[in-house]
């Protein structure tokens, strides 16, 4: 091996084209060229994206699931608004009679 084949460096530079080798022929890499990434839709104003049915304060009729504790079914206060868990909005409710919040569906509240 020659000093200038050692000094080479093995990585090939983009778009050149590599000598012949003992027993491979000389190969073309070449730079290929893609457009860039795809861009994410932007919402459009034709769809106006659907509100949570109640507020923050107001009070509101749980019914707990039928696997649940009964004692759980009356009247909070919504505490706070959640993200949609598929096509059911969440909240965080509260029971005066209770220490703890709760997290129900919207398909769990009336109104009060």
């Amino acid at each position: 091996m020659t000093a200038k084949k050692a000094s080479k460096s093995a990585r090939l530079p983009v778009g050149k084209t590599t000598r012949a080798t003992a027993g491979h022929p000389a190969k073309a890499t070449k730079m290929i060229r893609t457009p860039s990434p795809p861009v994410q839709p932007v919402a459009t104003p034709e769809m106006p994206a659907r509100l949570h049915k109640y507020q923050v304060g107001e009070t509101v009729y749980y019914t707990s699931p039928t696997f649940g504790r009964t004692a759980a079914t009356g009247s909070y206060i919504v505490v706070k608004l959640l993200p949609s868990e598929g096509d059911d909005y969440q909240y965080r409710i509260k029971s005066s009679g209770e220490a703890f919040e709760r997290v129900a569906k919207e398909s769990q509240l009336d109104r009060a």
